[in-house]
């Protein structure tokens, strides 16, 4: 999993939840991977973005670094407003070059910018979170962006709308790779409200943008 600052707490730990999981199952490893090995918090990037100057912000230490990162069979892109910064270029370079190297790549909410930022997702369908829609897609139009979707397939890329749907598509996930019981066994293990129909994203249409 990409770590960088000012990431979505759910967008992480709702997409690690399930795959926590299914570790029990199935042997996994989670590499946290970010530019360097210092703790990464949530805090917004730009003072402007926490005007209260709350300390209310969680980080995770990494694993590895960009550098150092091991072979992956699949890349978690999680979102936040970090995905919008400039300041992550070895990030987005480092998405570039392992896109290739791995079986699958899931993005969760606006993560999907930083995908689209790599280039991964020209002339693919892909969805994101529908509150930073716009701020989102502007400038992304290689990207056939679907606003009415709790998470697209295309090909080895998955994508999620915004935050808790990173979970309905992680568990979508599972039950393709790994079965329906199996999925099904997650999603009672934590007592989530599943939505199984990719195409019905009830947020859409409550969002002002659509």
């Amino acid at each position: 999993m990409i770590l960088f600052q000012a990431w979505e707490l759910i967008d992480v730990f709702g997409t690690l939840q399930p795959l926590q999981g299914l570790a029990k199952q199935y042997q996994l490893n989670l590499s946290l991977i970010s530019e360097s090995l210092d703790p990464v918090t949530s805090r917004p990037v730009a003072p402007s973005m926490n005007p209260l100057n709350s300390s209310f912000y969680p980080a995770i230490v990494p694993t590895h670094t960009v550098k150092n990162a091991p072979p992956l069979d699949v890349l978690i892109i999680p979102g936040g407003l970090g995905t919008r910064s400039p300041l992550i270029n070895a990030t987005i370079d480092y998405i570039k070059a392992t896109a290739p190297k791995v079986k699958y790549i899931i993005t969760i909410c606006s993560g999907s910018l930083l995908a689209a930022r790599a280039g991964l997702l020209n002339n693919k369908t892909a969805t994101t979170n529908k509150q930073s829609w716009d701020a989102t897609v502007q400038g992304q139009t290689a990207v056939n962006w679907v606003p009415h979707a709790r998470w697209t397939v295309d090909g080895n890329i998955w994508t999620t709308s915004g935050l808790s749907s990173g979970v309905d598509g992680t568990l979508a996930w599972i039950d393709c790779i790994f079965g329906k019981e199996l999925a099904y066994n997650m999603t009672l293990y934590m007592e989530w409200n599943r939505e199984e129909n990719a195409n019905n994203d009830p947020f859409a249409a409550l969002s002002w943008v659509f």
